[in-house]
């Protein structure tokens, strides 16, 4: 399957699970606003999403990816399978300790990561108790990991991107029932949570043994494939656990501020995870088995196309989402949330974060491909003082910014990080000979900003003309904002072509198998 291909498949289904999500975020907003319970919710599904990105989507993934592929390309299905199972009986192994150290020390884990709730006592309580229902996500969705990265070395793309939607249902269907079934609405949100983490898993277990990998459960041993495993995963955690240790600061941060400023930060980043998640996402999770491939067979020249492709598809598809973040924001946060507790005041504060979010989108985008490079070769060394160097930056411009910004300040921060960290991967893959930006690529980013200009001043005039139809109730408010993105859509697309940013025969070519 060509690059473009799995990104699209991957992609789509994301932006399903995304859309699900953002019905999800409107749902909860109107029940739960951005209070007292919301801070409390968030903090509780902060927590193991904390640690989920480190075990599994950071650390595990960047070191399971490359070496199940070696593993394939020297034994087949039978040397894949046993590499696998040996992996699969170690992070059980860990998971299993983890979660039970958090769930007995629980009030100390939420003293930590929320040391303001402490002033309040019924906040505090609460967080604590949702963080106990919420925690053994963890345990599953590091599961879900694994076999999610068995499945995409096999090109089974799909299954896994389809997995995501079970989170969003799972969530729908808590704020619709749960508070018939639940003490309260945030009660109800942490047990789906959980559900969701075991129908996940189900959903993986069933399409592993579909693909032939039906995998067995063994005693954990220290054998030499997973030293290896844990040689190159721990470089990668300490990396992971950088970038996780300034969204905890950020998070301890915020809980110092004024109540509110959690969920603001929450609501912004959910709208700035769409694109990040769609295009970045499937991006890093398309890109890393073809390079492993290409690097394996030698094919130094292929892999650096591959990655100069990826990195063009990013800017193509990322740049036009940030301008239109950047442009319409208020709109934007006004239209999906403000309704029922999510008022004016809300929708403002939670506009101005989003700005600053937007600002380093394209660089966590393209952080995701630059990785690529790096751990497809089993470098998982290097990407962590990268880290290291871009986390401690963004610490220091958060103690600097959240005084005069308050929580956009924590925003603005994380983009400059995100900045930082984008520029040092590149430079130093220039560096190496690993990549180098070719000619196509030199030539289409200008012409895609110049696209996404555009568009801009099309959204900016389109925005006023429609300004009554915006005045107008939930529906009229609907309508204005799909015409608004359906014209910014338009406008763009019709810019690529003219500009030649981006051209019609190129995109059929990548759609084809050899693309």
């Amino acid at each position: 399957m060509s690059l473009v291909r799995s990104v699209v498949t991957i992609g789509g289904f994301t932006m399903a699970s995304r859309l699900l999500g953002f019905l999800r975020d409107i749902l909860i907003a109107a029940g739960l606003g951005a209070g007292l319970r919301a801070d409390a919710f968030f903090v509780a599904l902060q927590l193991p999403n904390l640690f989920r990105r480190l075990f599994a989507e950071g650390a595990f993934n960047a070191a399971f990816v490359p070496l199940f592929g070696e593993s394939r390309a020297r034994g087949g299905d039978a040397g894949g399978r046993d590499f696998a199972e040996q992996a699969l009986a170690a992070l059980l192994f860990v998971l299993v300790v983890v979660v039970g150290l958090f769930l007995a020390g629980m009030p100390y884990a939420v003293l930590v990561l929320a040391p303001g709730f402490l002033s309040q006592p019924e906040k505090y309580a609460l967080a604590v108790e949702l963080s106990r229902i919420t925690f053994p996500y963890l345990l599953l969705i590091s599961l879900v990991s694994l076999l999610s990265g068995v499945l995409n070395s096999l090109g089974r793309f799909a299954v896994v991107a389809a997995t995501q939607l079970l989170f969003n249902l799972c969530l729908i269907a808590a704020v619709l029932l749960g508070g018939r079934l639940a003490p309260s609405m945030a009660h109800a949100l942490a047990m789906a949570v959980t559900v969701s983490g075991i129908l996940q898993f189900v959903w993986l277990i069933l399409a592993c043994r579909r693909a032939g990998y039906d995998l067995s459960l063994r005693l954990p041993r220290l054998t030499q494939p997973v030293r290896r495993l844990l040689a190159l995963a721990l470089p990668a955690a300490i990396g992971a656990g950088a970038t996780q240790i300034a969204l905890f600061v950020n998070l301890i941060l915020a809980s110092l501020l004024p109540s509110g400023a959690i969920s603001y930060l929450f609501y912004a980043d959910r709208l700035n995870q769409l694109p990040m998640g769609v295009i970045g996402v499937a991006l890093g999770t398309a890109l890393l088995p073809a390079l492993v491939r290409e690097i394996a067979a030698g094919r130094v020249e292929r892999a650096s196309e591959l990655q100069n492709r990826a990195l063009e598809l990013g800017l193509l598809l990322t740049l036009p989402a940030a301008a239109a973040l950047l442009s319409i924001p208020f709109t934007l946060i006004g239209v999906l949330f403000e309704r029922g507790a999510f008022g004016p005041e809300a929708t403002l504060a939670t506009g101005q974060a989003l700005v600053a979010y937007a600002i380093g989108l394209p660089a966590f985008v393209m952080m995701r491909p630059l990785t690529a490079g790096f751990h497809a070769r089993q470098d998982t060394t290097t990407p962590v003082r990268i880290a290291l160097v871009a986390v401690g930056t963004g610490i220091a411009f958060s103690l600097v910014l959240m005084w005069p910004l308050a929580h956009v300040g924590l925003a603005l921060a994380i983009s400059i990080s995100a900045w930082l960290q984008a520029a040092l991967l590149g430079r130093t893959l220039l560096r190496r000979g690993h990549w180098r930006p070719d000619a196509r690529l030199r030539a289409r980013a200008p012409r895609i900003l110049l696209s996404c200009l555009a568009m801009v001043a099309a959204l900016v005039l389109l925005r006023e003309a429609l300004a009554p139809l915006f005045g107008q109730g939930t529906a009229g408010r609907a309508l204005a904002l799909a015409l608004l993105v359906l014209a910014g859509i338009a406008v763009y697309g019709a810019a690529c072509l003219l500009t030649g940013a981006a051209r019609i025969a190129e995109l059929r070519q990548s759609f084809g198998r050899r693309g």
